[in-house]
């Protein structure tokens, strides 16, 4: 994980970086708002670590700029113990906040506990599931009744747009400019997929349950209500 750390107290960077690189992290400094600025603007970070009292541009005016760019986690460094401060920290963007002098043990814990939180959230967002179907979109898999089934890469992008809008109607013409990418003139192509799909995926796929037709609309996934 690589960390920008910004302070601009010298002598606690150090400390800090040196106690975060023994915990197996990448730290990288800043000792200014400018500085910050410029090095999050030019690398990509995992997390951050942000004094709110700085230099140049002040932590809050900082959070709110990396806020409009990016999601990446933020804690907050202030040296006073200040309710006001807590709560305009976390709402400019800030994942948590801690008051000066603070044991590193407590930072890296707090540290990982957000990165668990964050995977977990990305995990539960990678999922699709409706009742016995579960789709995986990083690994580009289905599972149905706990059995994977085999889907060629069109299928799966189908299956992926259907599922992630259940009981909104696709026209044939849209699902095929979503899919590769051009205007739907060969419509009967979607047919032909969809008809695939229903017999990898469903009991009956004469009578499908999931993937329902809107006759003279398109495609739907059916909504669980």
């Amino acid at each position: 994980m690589k960390i920008l750390l910004v302070d601009d107290e010298k002598v606690l960077v150090k400390g800090l970086k040196n106690s975060l690189e023994f915990y197996g992290y990448t730290v990288e400094t800043a000792y200014s708002g400018g500085e910050a600025l410029e090095k999050f603007n030019t690398s990509r970070y995992d997390f951050i670590i942000l004094d709110l009292m700085l230099p140049q541009i002040d932590g809050m005016s900082l959070c709110r700029m990396f806020r409009e760019k990016s999601d990446v986690p933020i804690i907050m460094l202030t040296a006073r113990d200040d309710d006001l401060d807590k709560i305009s920290g976390l709402e400019t963007g800030a994942d948590d906040y801690m008051t000066k002098p603070f044991n590193t043990m407590e930072l890296v814990a707090r540290i990982k506990a957000i990165h668990r939180r964050i995977q977990k959230n990305e995990t539960v967002q990678d999922m699709i599931a409706a009742g016995p179907i579960v789709l995986e979109k990083n690994l580009q898999k289905v599972m149905v009744d706990n059995r994977e089934v085999e889907l060629t890469a069109k299928e799966f992008k189908l299956l992926e747009v259907l599922m992630s809008n259940p009981g909104r109607i696709f026209t044939r013409e849209k699902l095929f400019e979503t899919i590769w990418g051009e205007e739907g003139f060969d419509t009967r192509t979607i047919d032909v997929h969809i008809r695939n799909i229903r017999e990898k995926i469903e009991d009956d796929p004469s009578n499908p349950s999931f993937i329902k037709t809107k006759w003279g609309s398109g495609y739907y996934f059916r909504r669980d209500e």
